[in-house]
């Protein structure tokens, strides 16, 4: 019996049908962008400072500047800054308290003849207090972090928002991939996108912080059944030689999103208008409903063979081609999804032999610090100095060569040496970043956007080895099994970026750069894949690099 993939070469792998479908699966890759990356924005960390109502009072009767109550009211930092967490614990009702002798004032219970704004300068000894009337923000607009006050004692709640997501993320990878695989891509794909709309807006209207995170979980999970969903669509309805040019383009939307981001974020800087601008478009792709067909490869492995020659035929004919008859009257197999004849893999089987066992664990580690290091790196931008609108958009451009880079040569120079070069380059980069001073800021800046561009590369050869290294018989549950490390990755991220950013700005570029590279140094121990023919079996796969 035929595979689909020879129907294919009847009816077109890549032609104008699955163009215009293809542009349709990878564009919600903009809308994960934003959902993945938009934590930047909507969890802004602006300056802050205790909030003293007395001083306040005072600075009202006196024409004090802000910077002159802080003066008065809140501590400097070893570095020189004032206090964000901590204030003077004054004896603010004084006795000679006034405002002046034509005009009394009563202020505090205060009602004397004659105020005095001078001799307010705390001593030395002035005992210290926490921040237990809430802060001031510098920023105009509010974000998550200020509506939440998720500042100081209360910072590392913050970073739940990231972890959280990412939880969704790996929850979404089981759920809907299970569900995919069971009622079919499109279906999932509405229903997964309708429900990250309904995530999305659900965040706005939290009561408290904790619901919000409940939404982001429940966005993590739609957010990656929409995408896997749209992706797997795009990868079945081409022929098998167009699969990784369809991936390169899925990445191209992506990093499209993440440019697109900072414009929207500057125009829309309020959190709950920002989180709307990017929620809604989810709604207007339920329009695929009707613009997009089920996975007819999908359909003929659930022996649904009528609805996918419907669609086979609508391919054919947009694509010029006429499908032969016998052809109508035939059942079809998928070789990449049929089923075994021996017993059920198991994720233990890929530690099974010795060169399986340690291409997993290297994989495995691979999977974990891409997603450490690049979602570190994204998030950064929110906690160092400069205008982040502007770095923000540089970075995501700086993504688009890297799909290029990709195309060109992995194919030409092989995996392990651009995998390893990527890696290194980045790890050098990240940690050149750390120790370049601030008043060589284009400098600076420069290494940051090479070592952006590495650790970016790096995350698109990961996946294409991943595939590469596991028999047939394992591949799917190999991948599936190393690629969640990336989600255990993103959920440690944020915790890794801020607490260790309290310690010193720069440390967390000290762990990704070690992490990076360690992570070339063990790629080393993998073998070249270019040119040969995809392992079959455990044997083939201990063959590999003989």
């Amino acid at each position: 019996m035929p595979s689909f993939d020879e129907l294919l070469e009847d009816v077109g792998e890549f032609g104008p049908y699955q163009k215009v479908v293809c542009f349709l699966g990878c564009l919600p890759g903009i809308v994960f962008a934003f959902i993945f990356v938009a934590v930047v924005f909507l969890a802004q960390i602006p300056k802050h400072w205790c909030r003293v109502p007395e001083a306040e009072l005072i600075q009202e009767l006196c024409g004090w500047s802000e910077r002159e109550l802080r003066e008065v009211s809140i501590p400097l930092s070893e570095h020189g800054s004032f206090s964000s967490c901590q204030r003077y614990n004054m004896d603010w009702n004084r006795s000679e308290i006034s405002v002046d002798r034509d005009r009394p004032q009563s202020v505090m219970g205060w009602n004397r003849s004659e105020f005095s704004c001078r001799g307010w300068h705390p001593f030395n000894s002035t005992p210290l207090d926490s921040c237990k009337d809430g802060w001031v923000f510098e920023e105009a607009y509010p974000t998550i972090i200020t509506q939440f006050d998720l500042v100081c004692e209360d910072a590392w709640k913050a970073d739940l928002n990231q972890a959280f997501l990412n939880i969704g993320l790996l929850l979404g990878a089981v759920v809907i991939g299970y569900g995919a695989d069971r009622y079919g891509r499109k279906f999932c794909f509405l229903i997964s996108i309708f429900g990250l709309g309904v995530s999305g807006i659900g965040m706005i209207f939290s009561p408290n912080y904790t619901v919000l995170l409940l939404f982001r979980v429940l966005q993590g999970i739609f957010g990656k059944g929409a995408w896997m969903s749209s992706y797997v669509l795009v990868t079945e309805i081409v022929g098998s030689n167009h699969r990784r040019l369809v991936g390169i383009l899925a990445q191209i939307f992506f990093t499209v999103g993440v440019i697109v981001l900072p414009g929207i974020a500057y125009l829309v800087p309020d959190w709950k208008m920002l989180q709307l601008t990017t929620s809604l478009p989810c709604f207007l792709l339920m329009l695929y409903y009707w613009l997009i067909p089920e996975s007819p490869r999908w359909l003929f492995t659930m022996k649904r063979t009528k609805e996918a020659m419907e669609i086979a035929t609508k391919m054919a004919k947009r694509n010029g081609k006429t499908i032969p008859p016998e052809y109508n009257e035939m059942d079809f197999l998928d070789p990449d999804t049929e089923e075994s004849t021996s017993s059920t893999p198991s994720p233990l089987d890929t530690f099974r032999t010795p060169k399986m066992r340690r291409y997993t664990l290297i994989l495995m580690y691979a999977w974990f610090t891409s997603s450490v290091v690049y979602q570190g790196l994204i998030m950064r931008l929110g906690i160092v100095e400069g205008n982040l609108h502007l770095e923000f958009f540089i970075s995501g451009v700086v993504e688009l060569p890297s799909a290029i880079i990709f195309y060109l040569t992995v194919d030409r120079l092989g995996r392990r040496l651009p995998f390893v070069l990527t890696n290194i380059i980045g790890g050098v980069c990240c940690l050149a970043t750390a120790f370049i001073p601030e008043d060589i800021l284009w400098l600076k800046n420069t290494i940051a956007v090479i070592g952006r561009l590495a650790i970016t590369l790096g995350f698109e050869i990961v996946y294409l080895v991943s595939t590469e290294l596991y028999p047939t018989a394992l591949r799917n549950i190999g991948v599936s099994m190393t690629s969640s490390l990336s989600d255990v990755g993103g959920i440690v991220a944020p915790f890794f970026l801020y607490r260790l950013a309290n310690v010193w700005t720069e440390l967390p570029m000290v762990l990704y750069g070690i992490m990076s590279l360690l992570y070339g140094a063990l790629v080393l121990l993998l073998p070249e894949t270019k040119g040969i023919d995809l392992p079959e079996t455990v044997e083939d796969v201990e063959a590999l690099g003989r």
